[in-house]
């Protein structure tokens, strides 16, 4: 299995991944080399197949119900290698009447290298609403940025990702700003779009603070934390969402960053925050 993933490794989609995640009855996978970042697997696409198997879980303890996702936090604890079998273990806390919690952690070489926590709710009739919406003033894209794939400062898995940056600069370039703005979708537009889509998406921006530096540094996450509002109007396969983040605090090596990740109407559909470590 592992060299015949080295082999197509450069056109290995997301939607492959979670198919043979599904196909798998001890929940294991390989991560082929294209999706890798630094040292360790692409931290969006372990959040993505960890969310897959909790939606599954969490399906099964209702399955006459749609429960979607509320939050989702994971702490990354290890770096995941690529062309390595990884499991992924699920546990469900508790499913009440409108809530199911579940716990995960991913494991290689029975090393726990992820931990997560998720929240599965119905939806709740409610007098209080208030729609997060705005009108974009970000212009939609015609085509992606070209990002020339250095190694060892490019990371592998931005080749399956179009990014479109309108506000900030890319990392290393000695920039002012400390805030990003842009687009993004996959350059091959899935099956169809879904949560895992989204959060694999998500984690494709830089750091907000990198653009700052005048040379290469490492960074890594070392906790995610997403918030989902349910669009009316999910996104089509190939739609550009918008990326907005903003630098909240940064000092001591580590920086807390907040993203809104909008559909092209300005609906909100998640909001995201980072604790990342910056060495350098």
């Amino acid at each position: 299995m592992i060299n015949m993933l080295k082999s197509v490794s450069n056109r290995v989609h997301l939607d492959d991944l979670l198919e043979q995640l599904d196909q798998n009855p001890s929940h294991q996978v390989v991560i082929p080399a294209s999706w890798g970042q630094g040292r360790t697997v692409y931290g969006g696409l372990t959040a993505a197949l960890v969310f897959h198997r909790m939606q599954q879980v969490s399906t099964l303890s209702h399955p006459d119900e749609h429960r979607p996702i509320r939050y989702l936090n994971l702490s990354y604890i290890g770096p995941i290698r690529t062309d390595q079998l990884m499991t992924i273990e699920v546990e469900l806390l508790r499913s009440g009447r409108s809530a199911t919690q579940l716990s995960a952690r991913v494991l290689q070489d029975n090393q726990t290298c992820v931990m997560a926590q998720a929240c599965f709710g119905l939806q709740r009739e409610s007098v209080i609403s208030k729609k997060n919406q705005t009108n974009l003033v970000m212009e939609m894209p015609k085509k992606a940025d070209f990002i020339p794939p250095i190694p060892k400062v490019v990371p592998k898995f931005l080749r399956h990702m179009d990014l479109k940056l309108q506000q900030g600069r890319w990392p290393f370039m000695r920039g002012n700003s400390d805030e990003l703005q842009g687009w993004m979708r996959f350059k091959q537009a899935p099956q169809a779009f879904k949560d895992a889509h989204l959060i694999a998406l998500i984690d494709a921006w830089p750091c907000t603070v990198l653009q700052q530096l005048k040379r290469p540094a490492a960074a890594s996450t070392m906790n995610w934390n997403l918030e989902f509002c349910q669009s009316t109007i999910p996104p089509k396969p190939d739609q550009w969402l918008a990326y907005h983040a903003q630098t909240a605090h940064a000092a001591d090596g580590y920086v807390l960053g907040d993203a809104e990740i909008r559909n092209s109407l300005g609906e909100l559909l998640a909001l995201s925050r980072q604790t990342v470590g910056v060495f350098g």
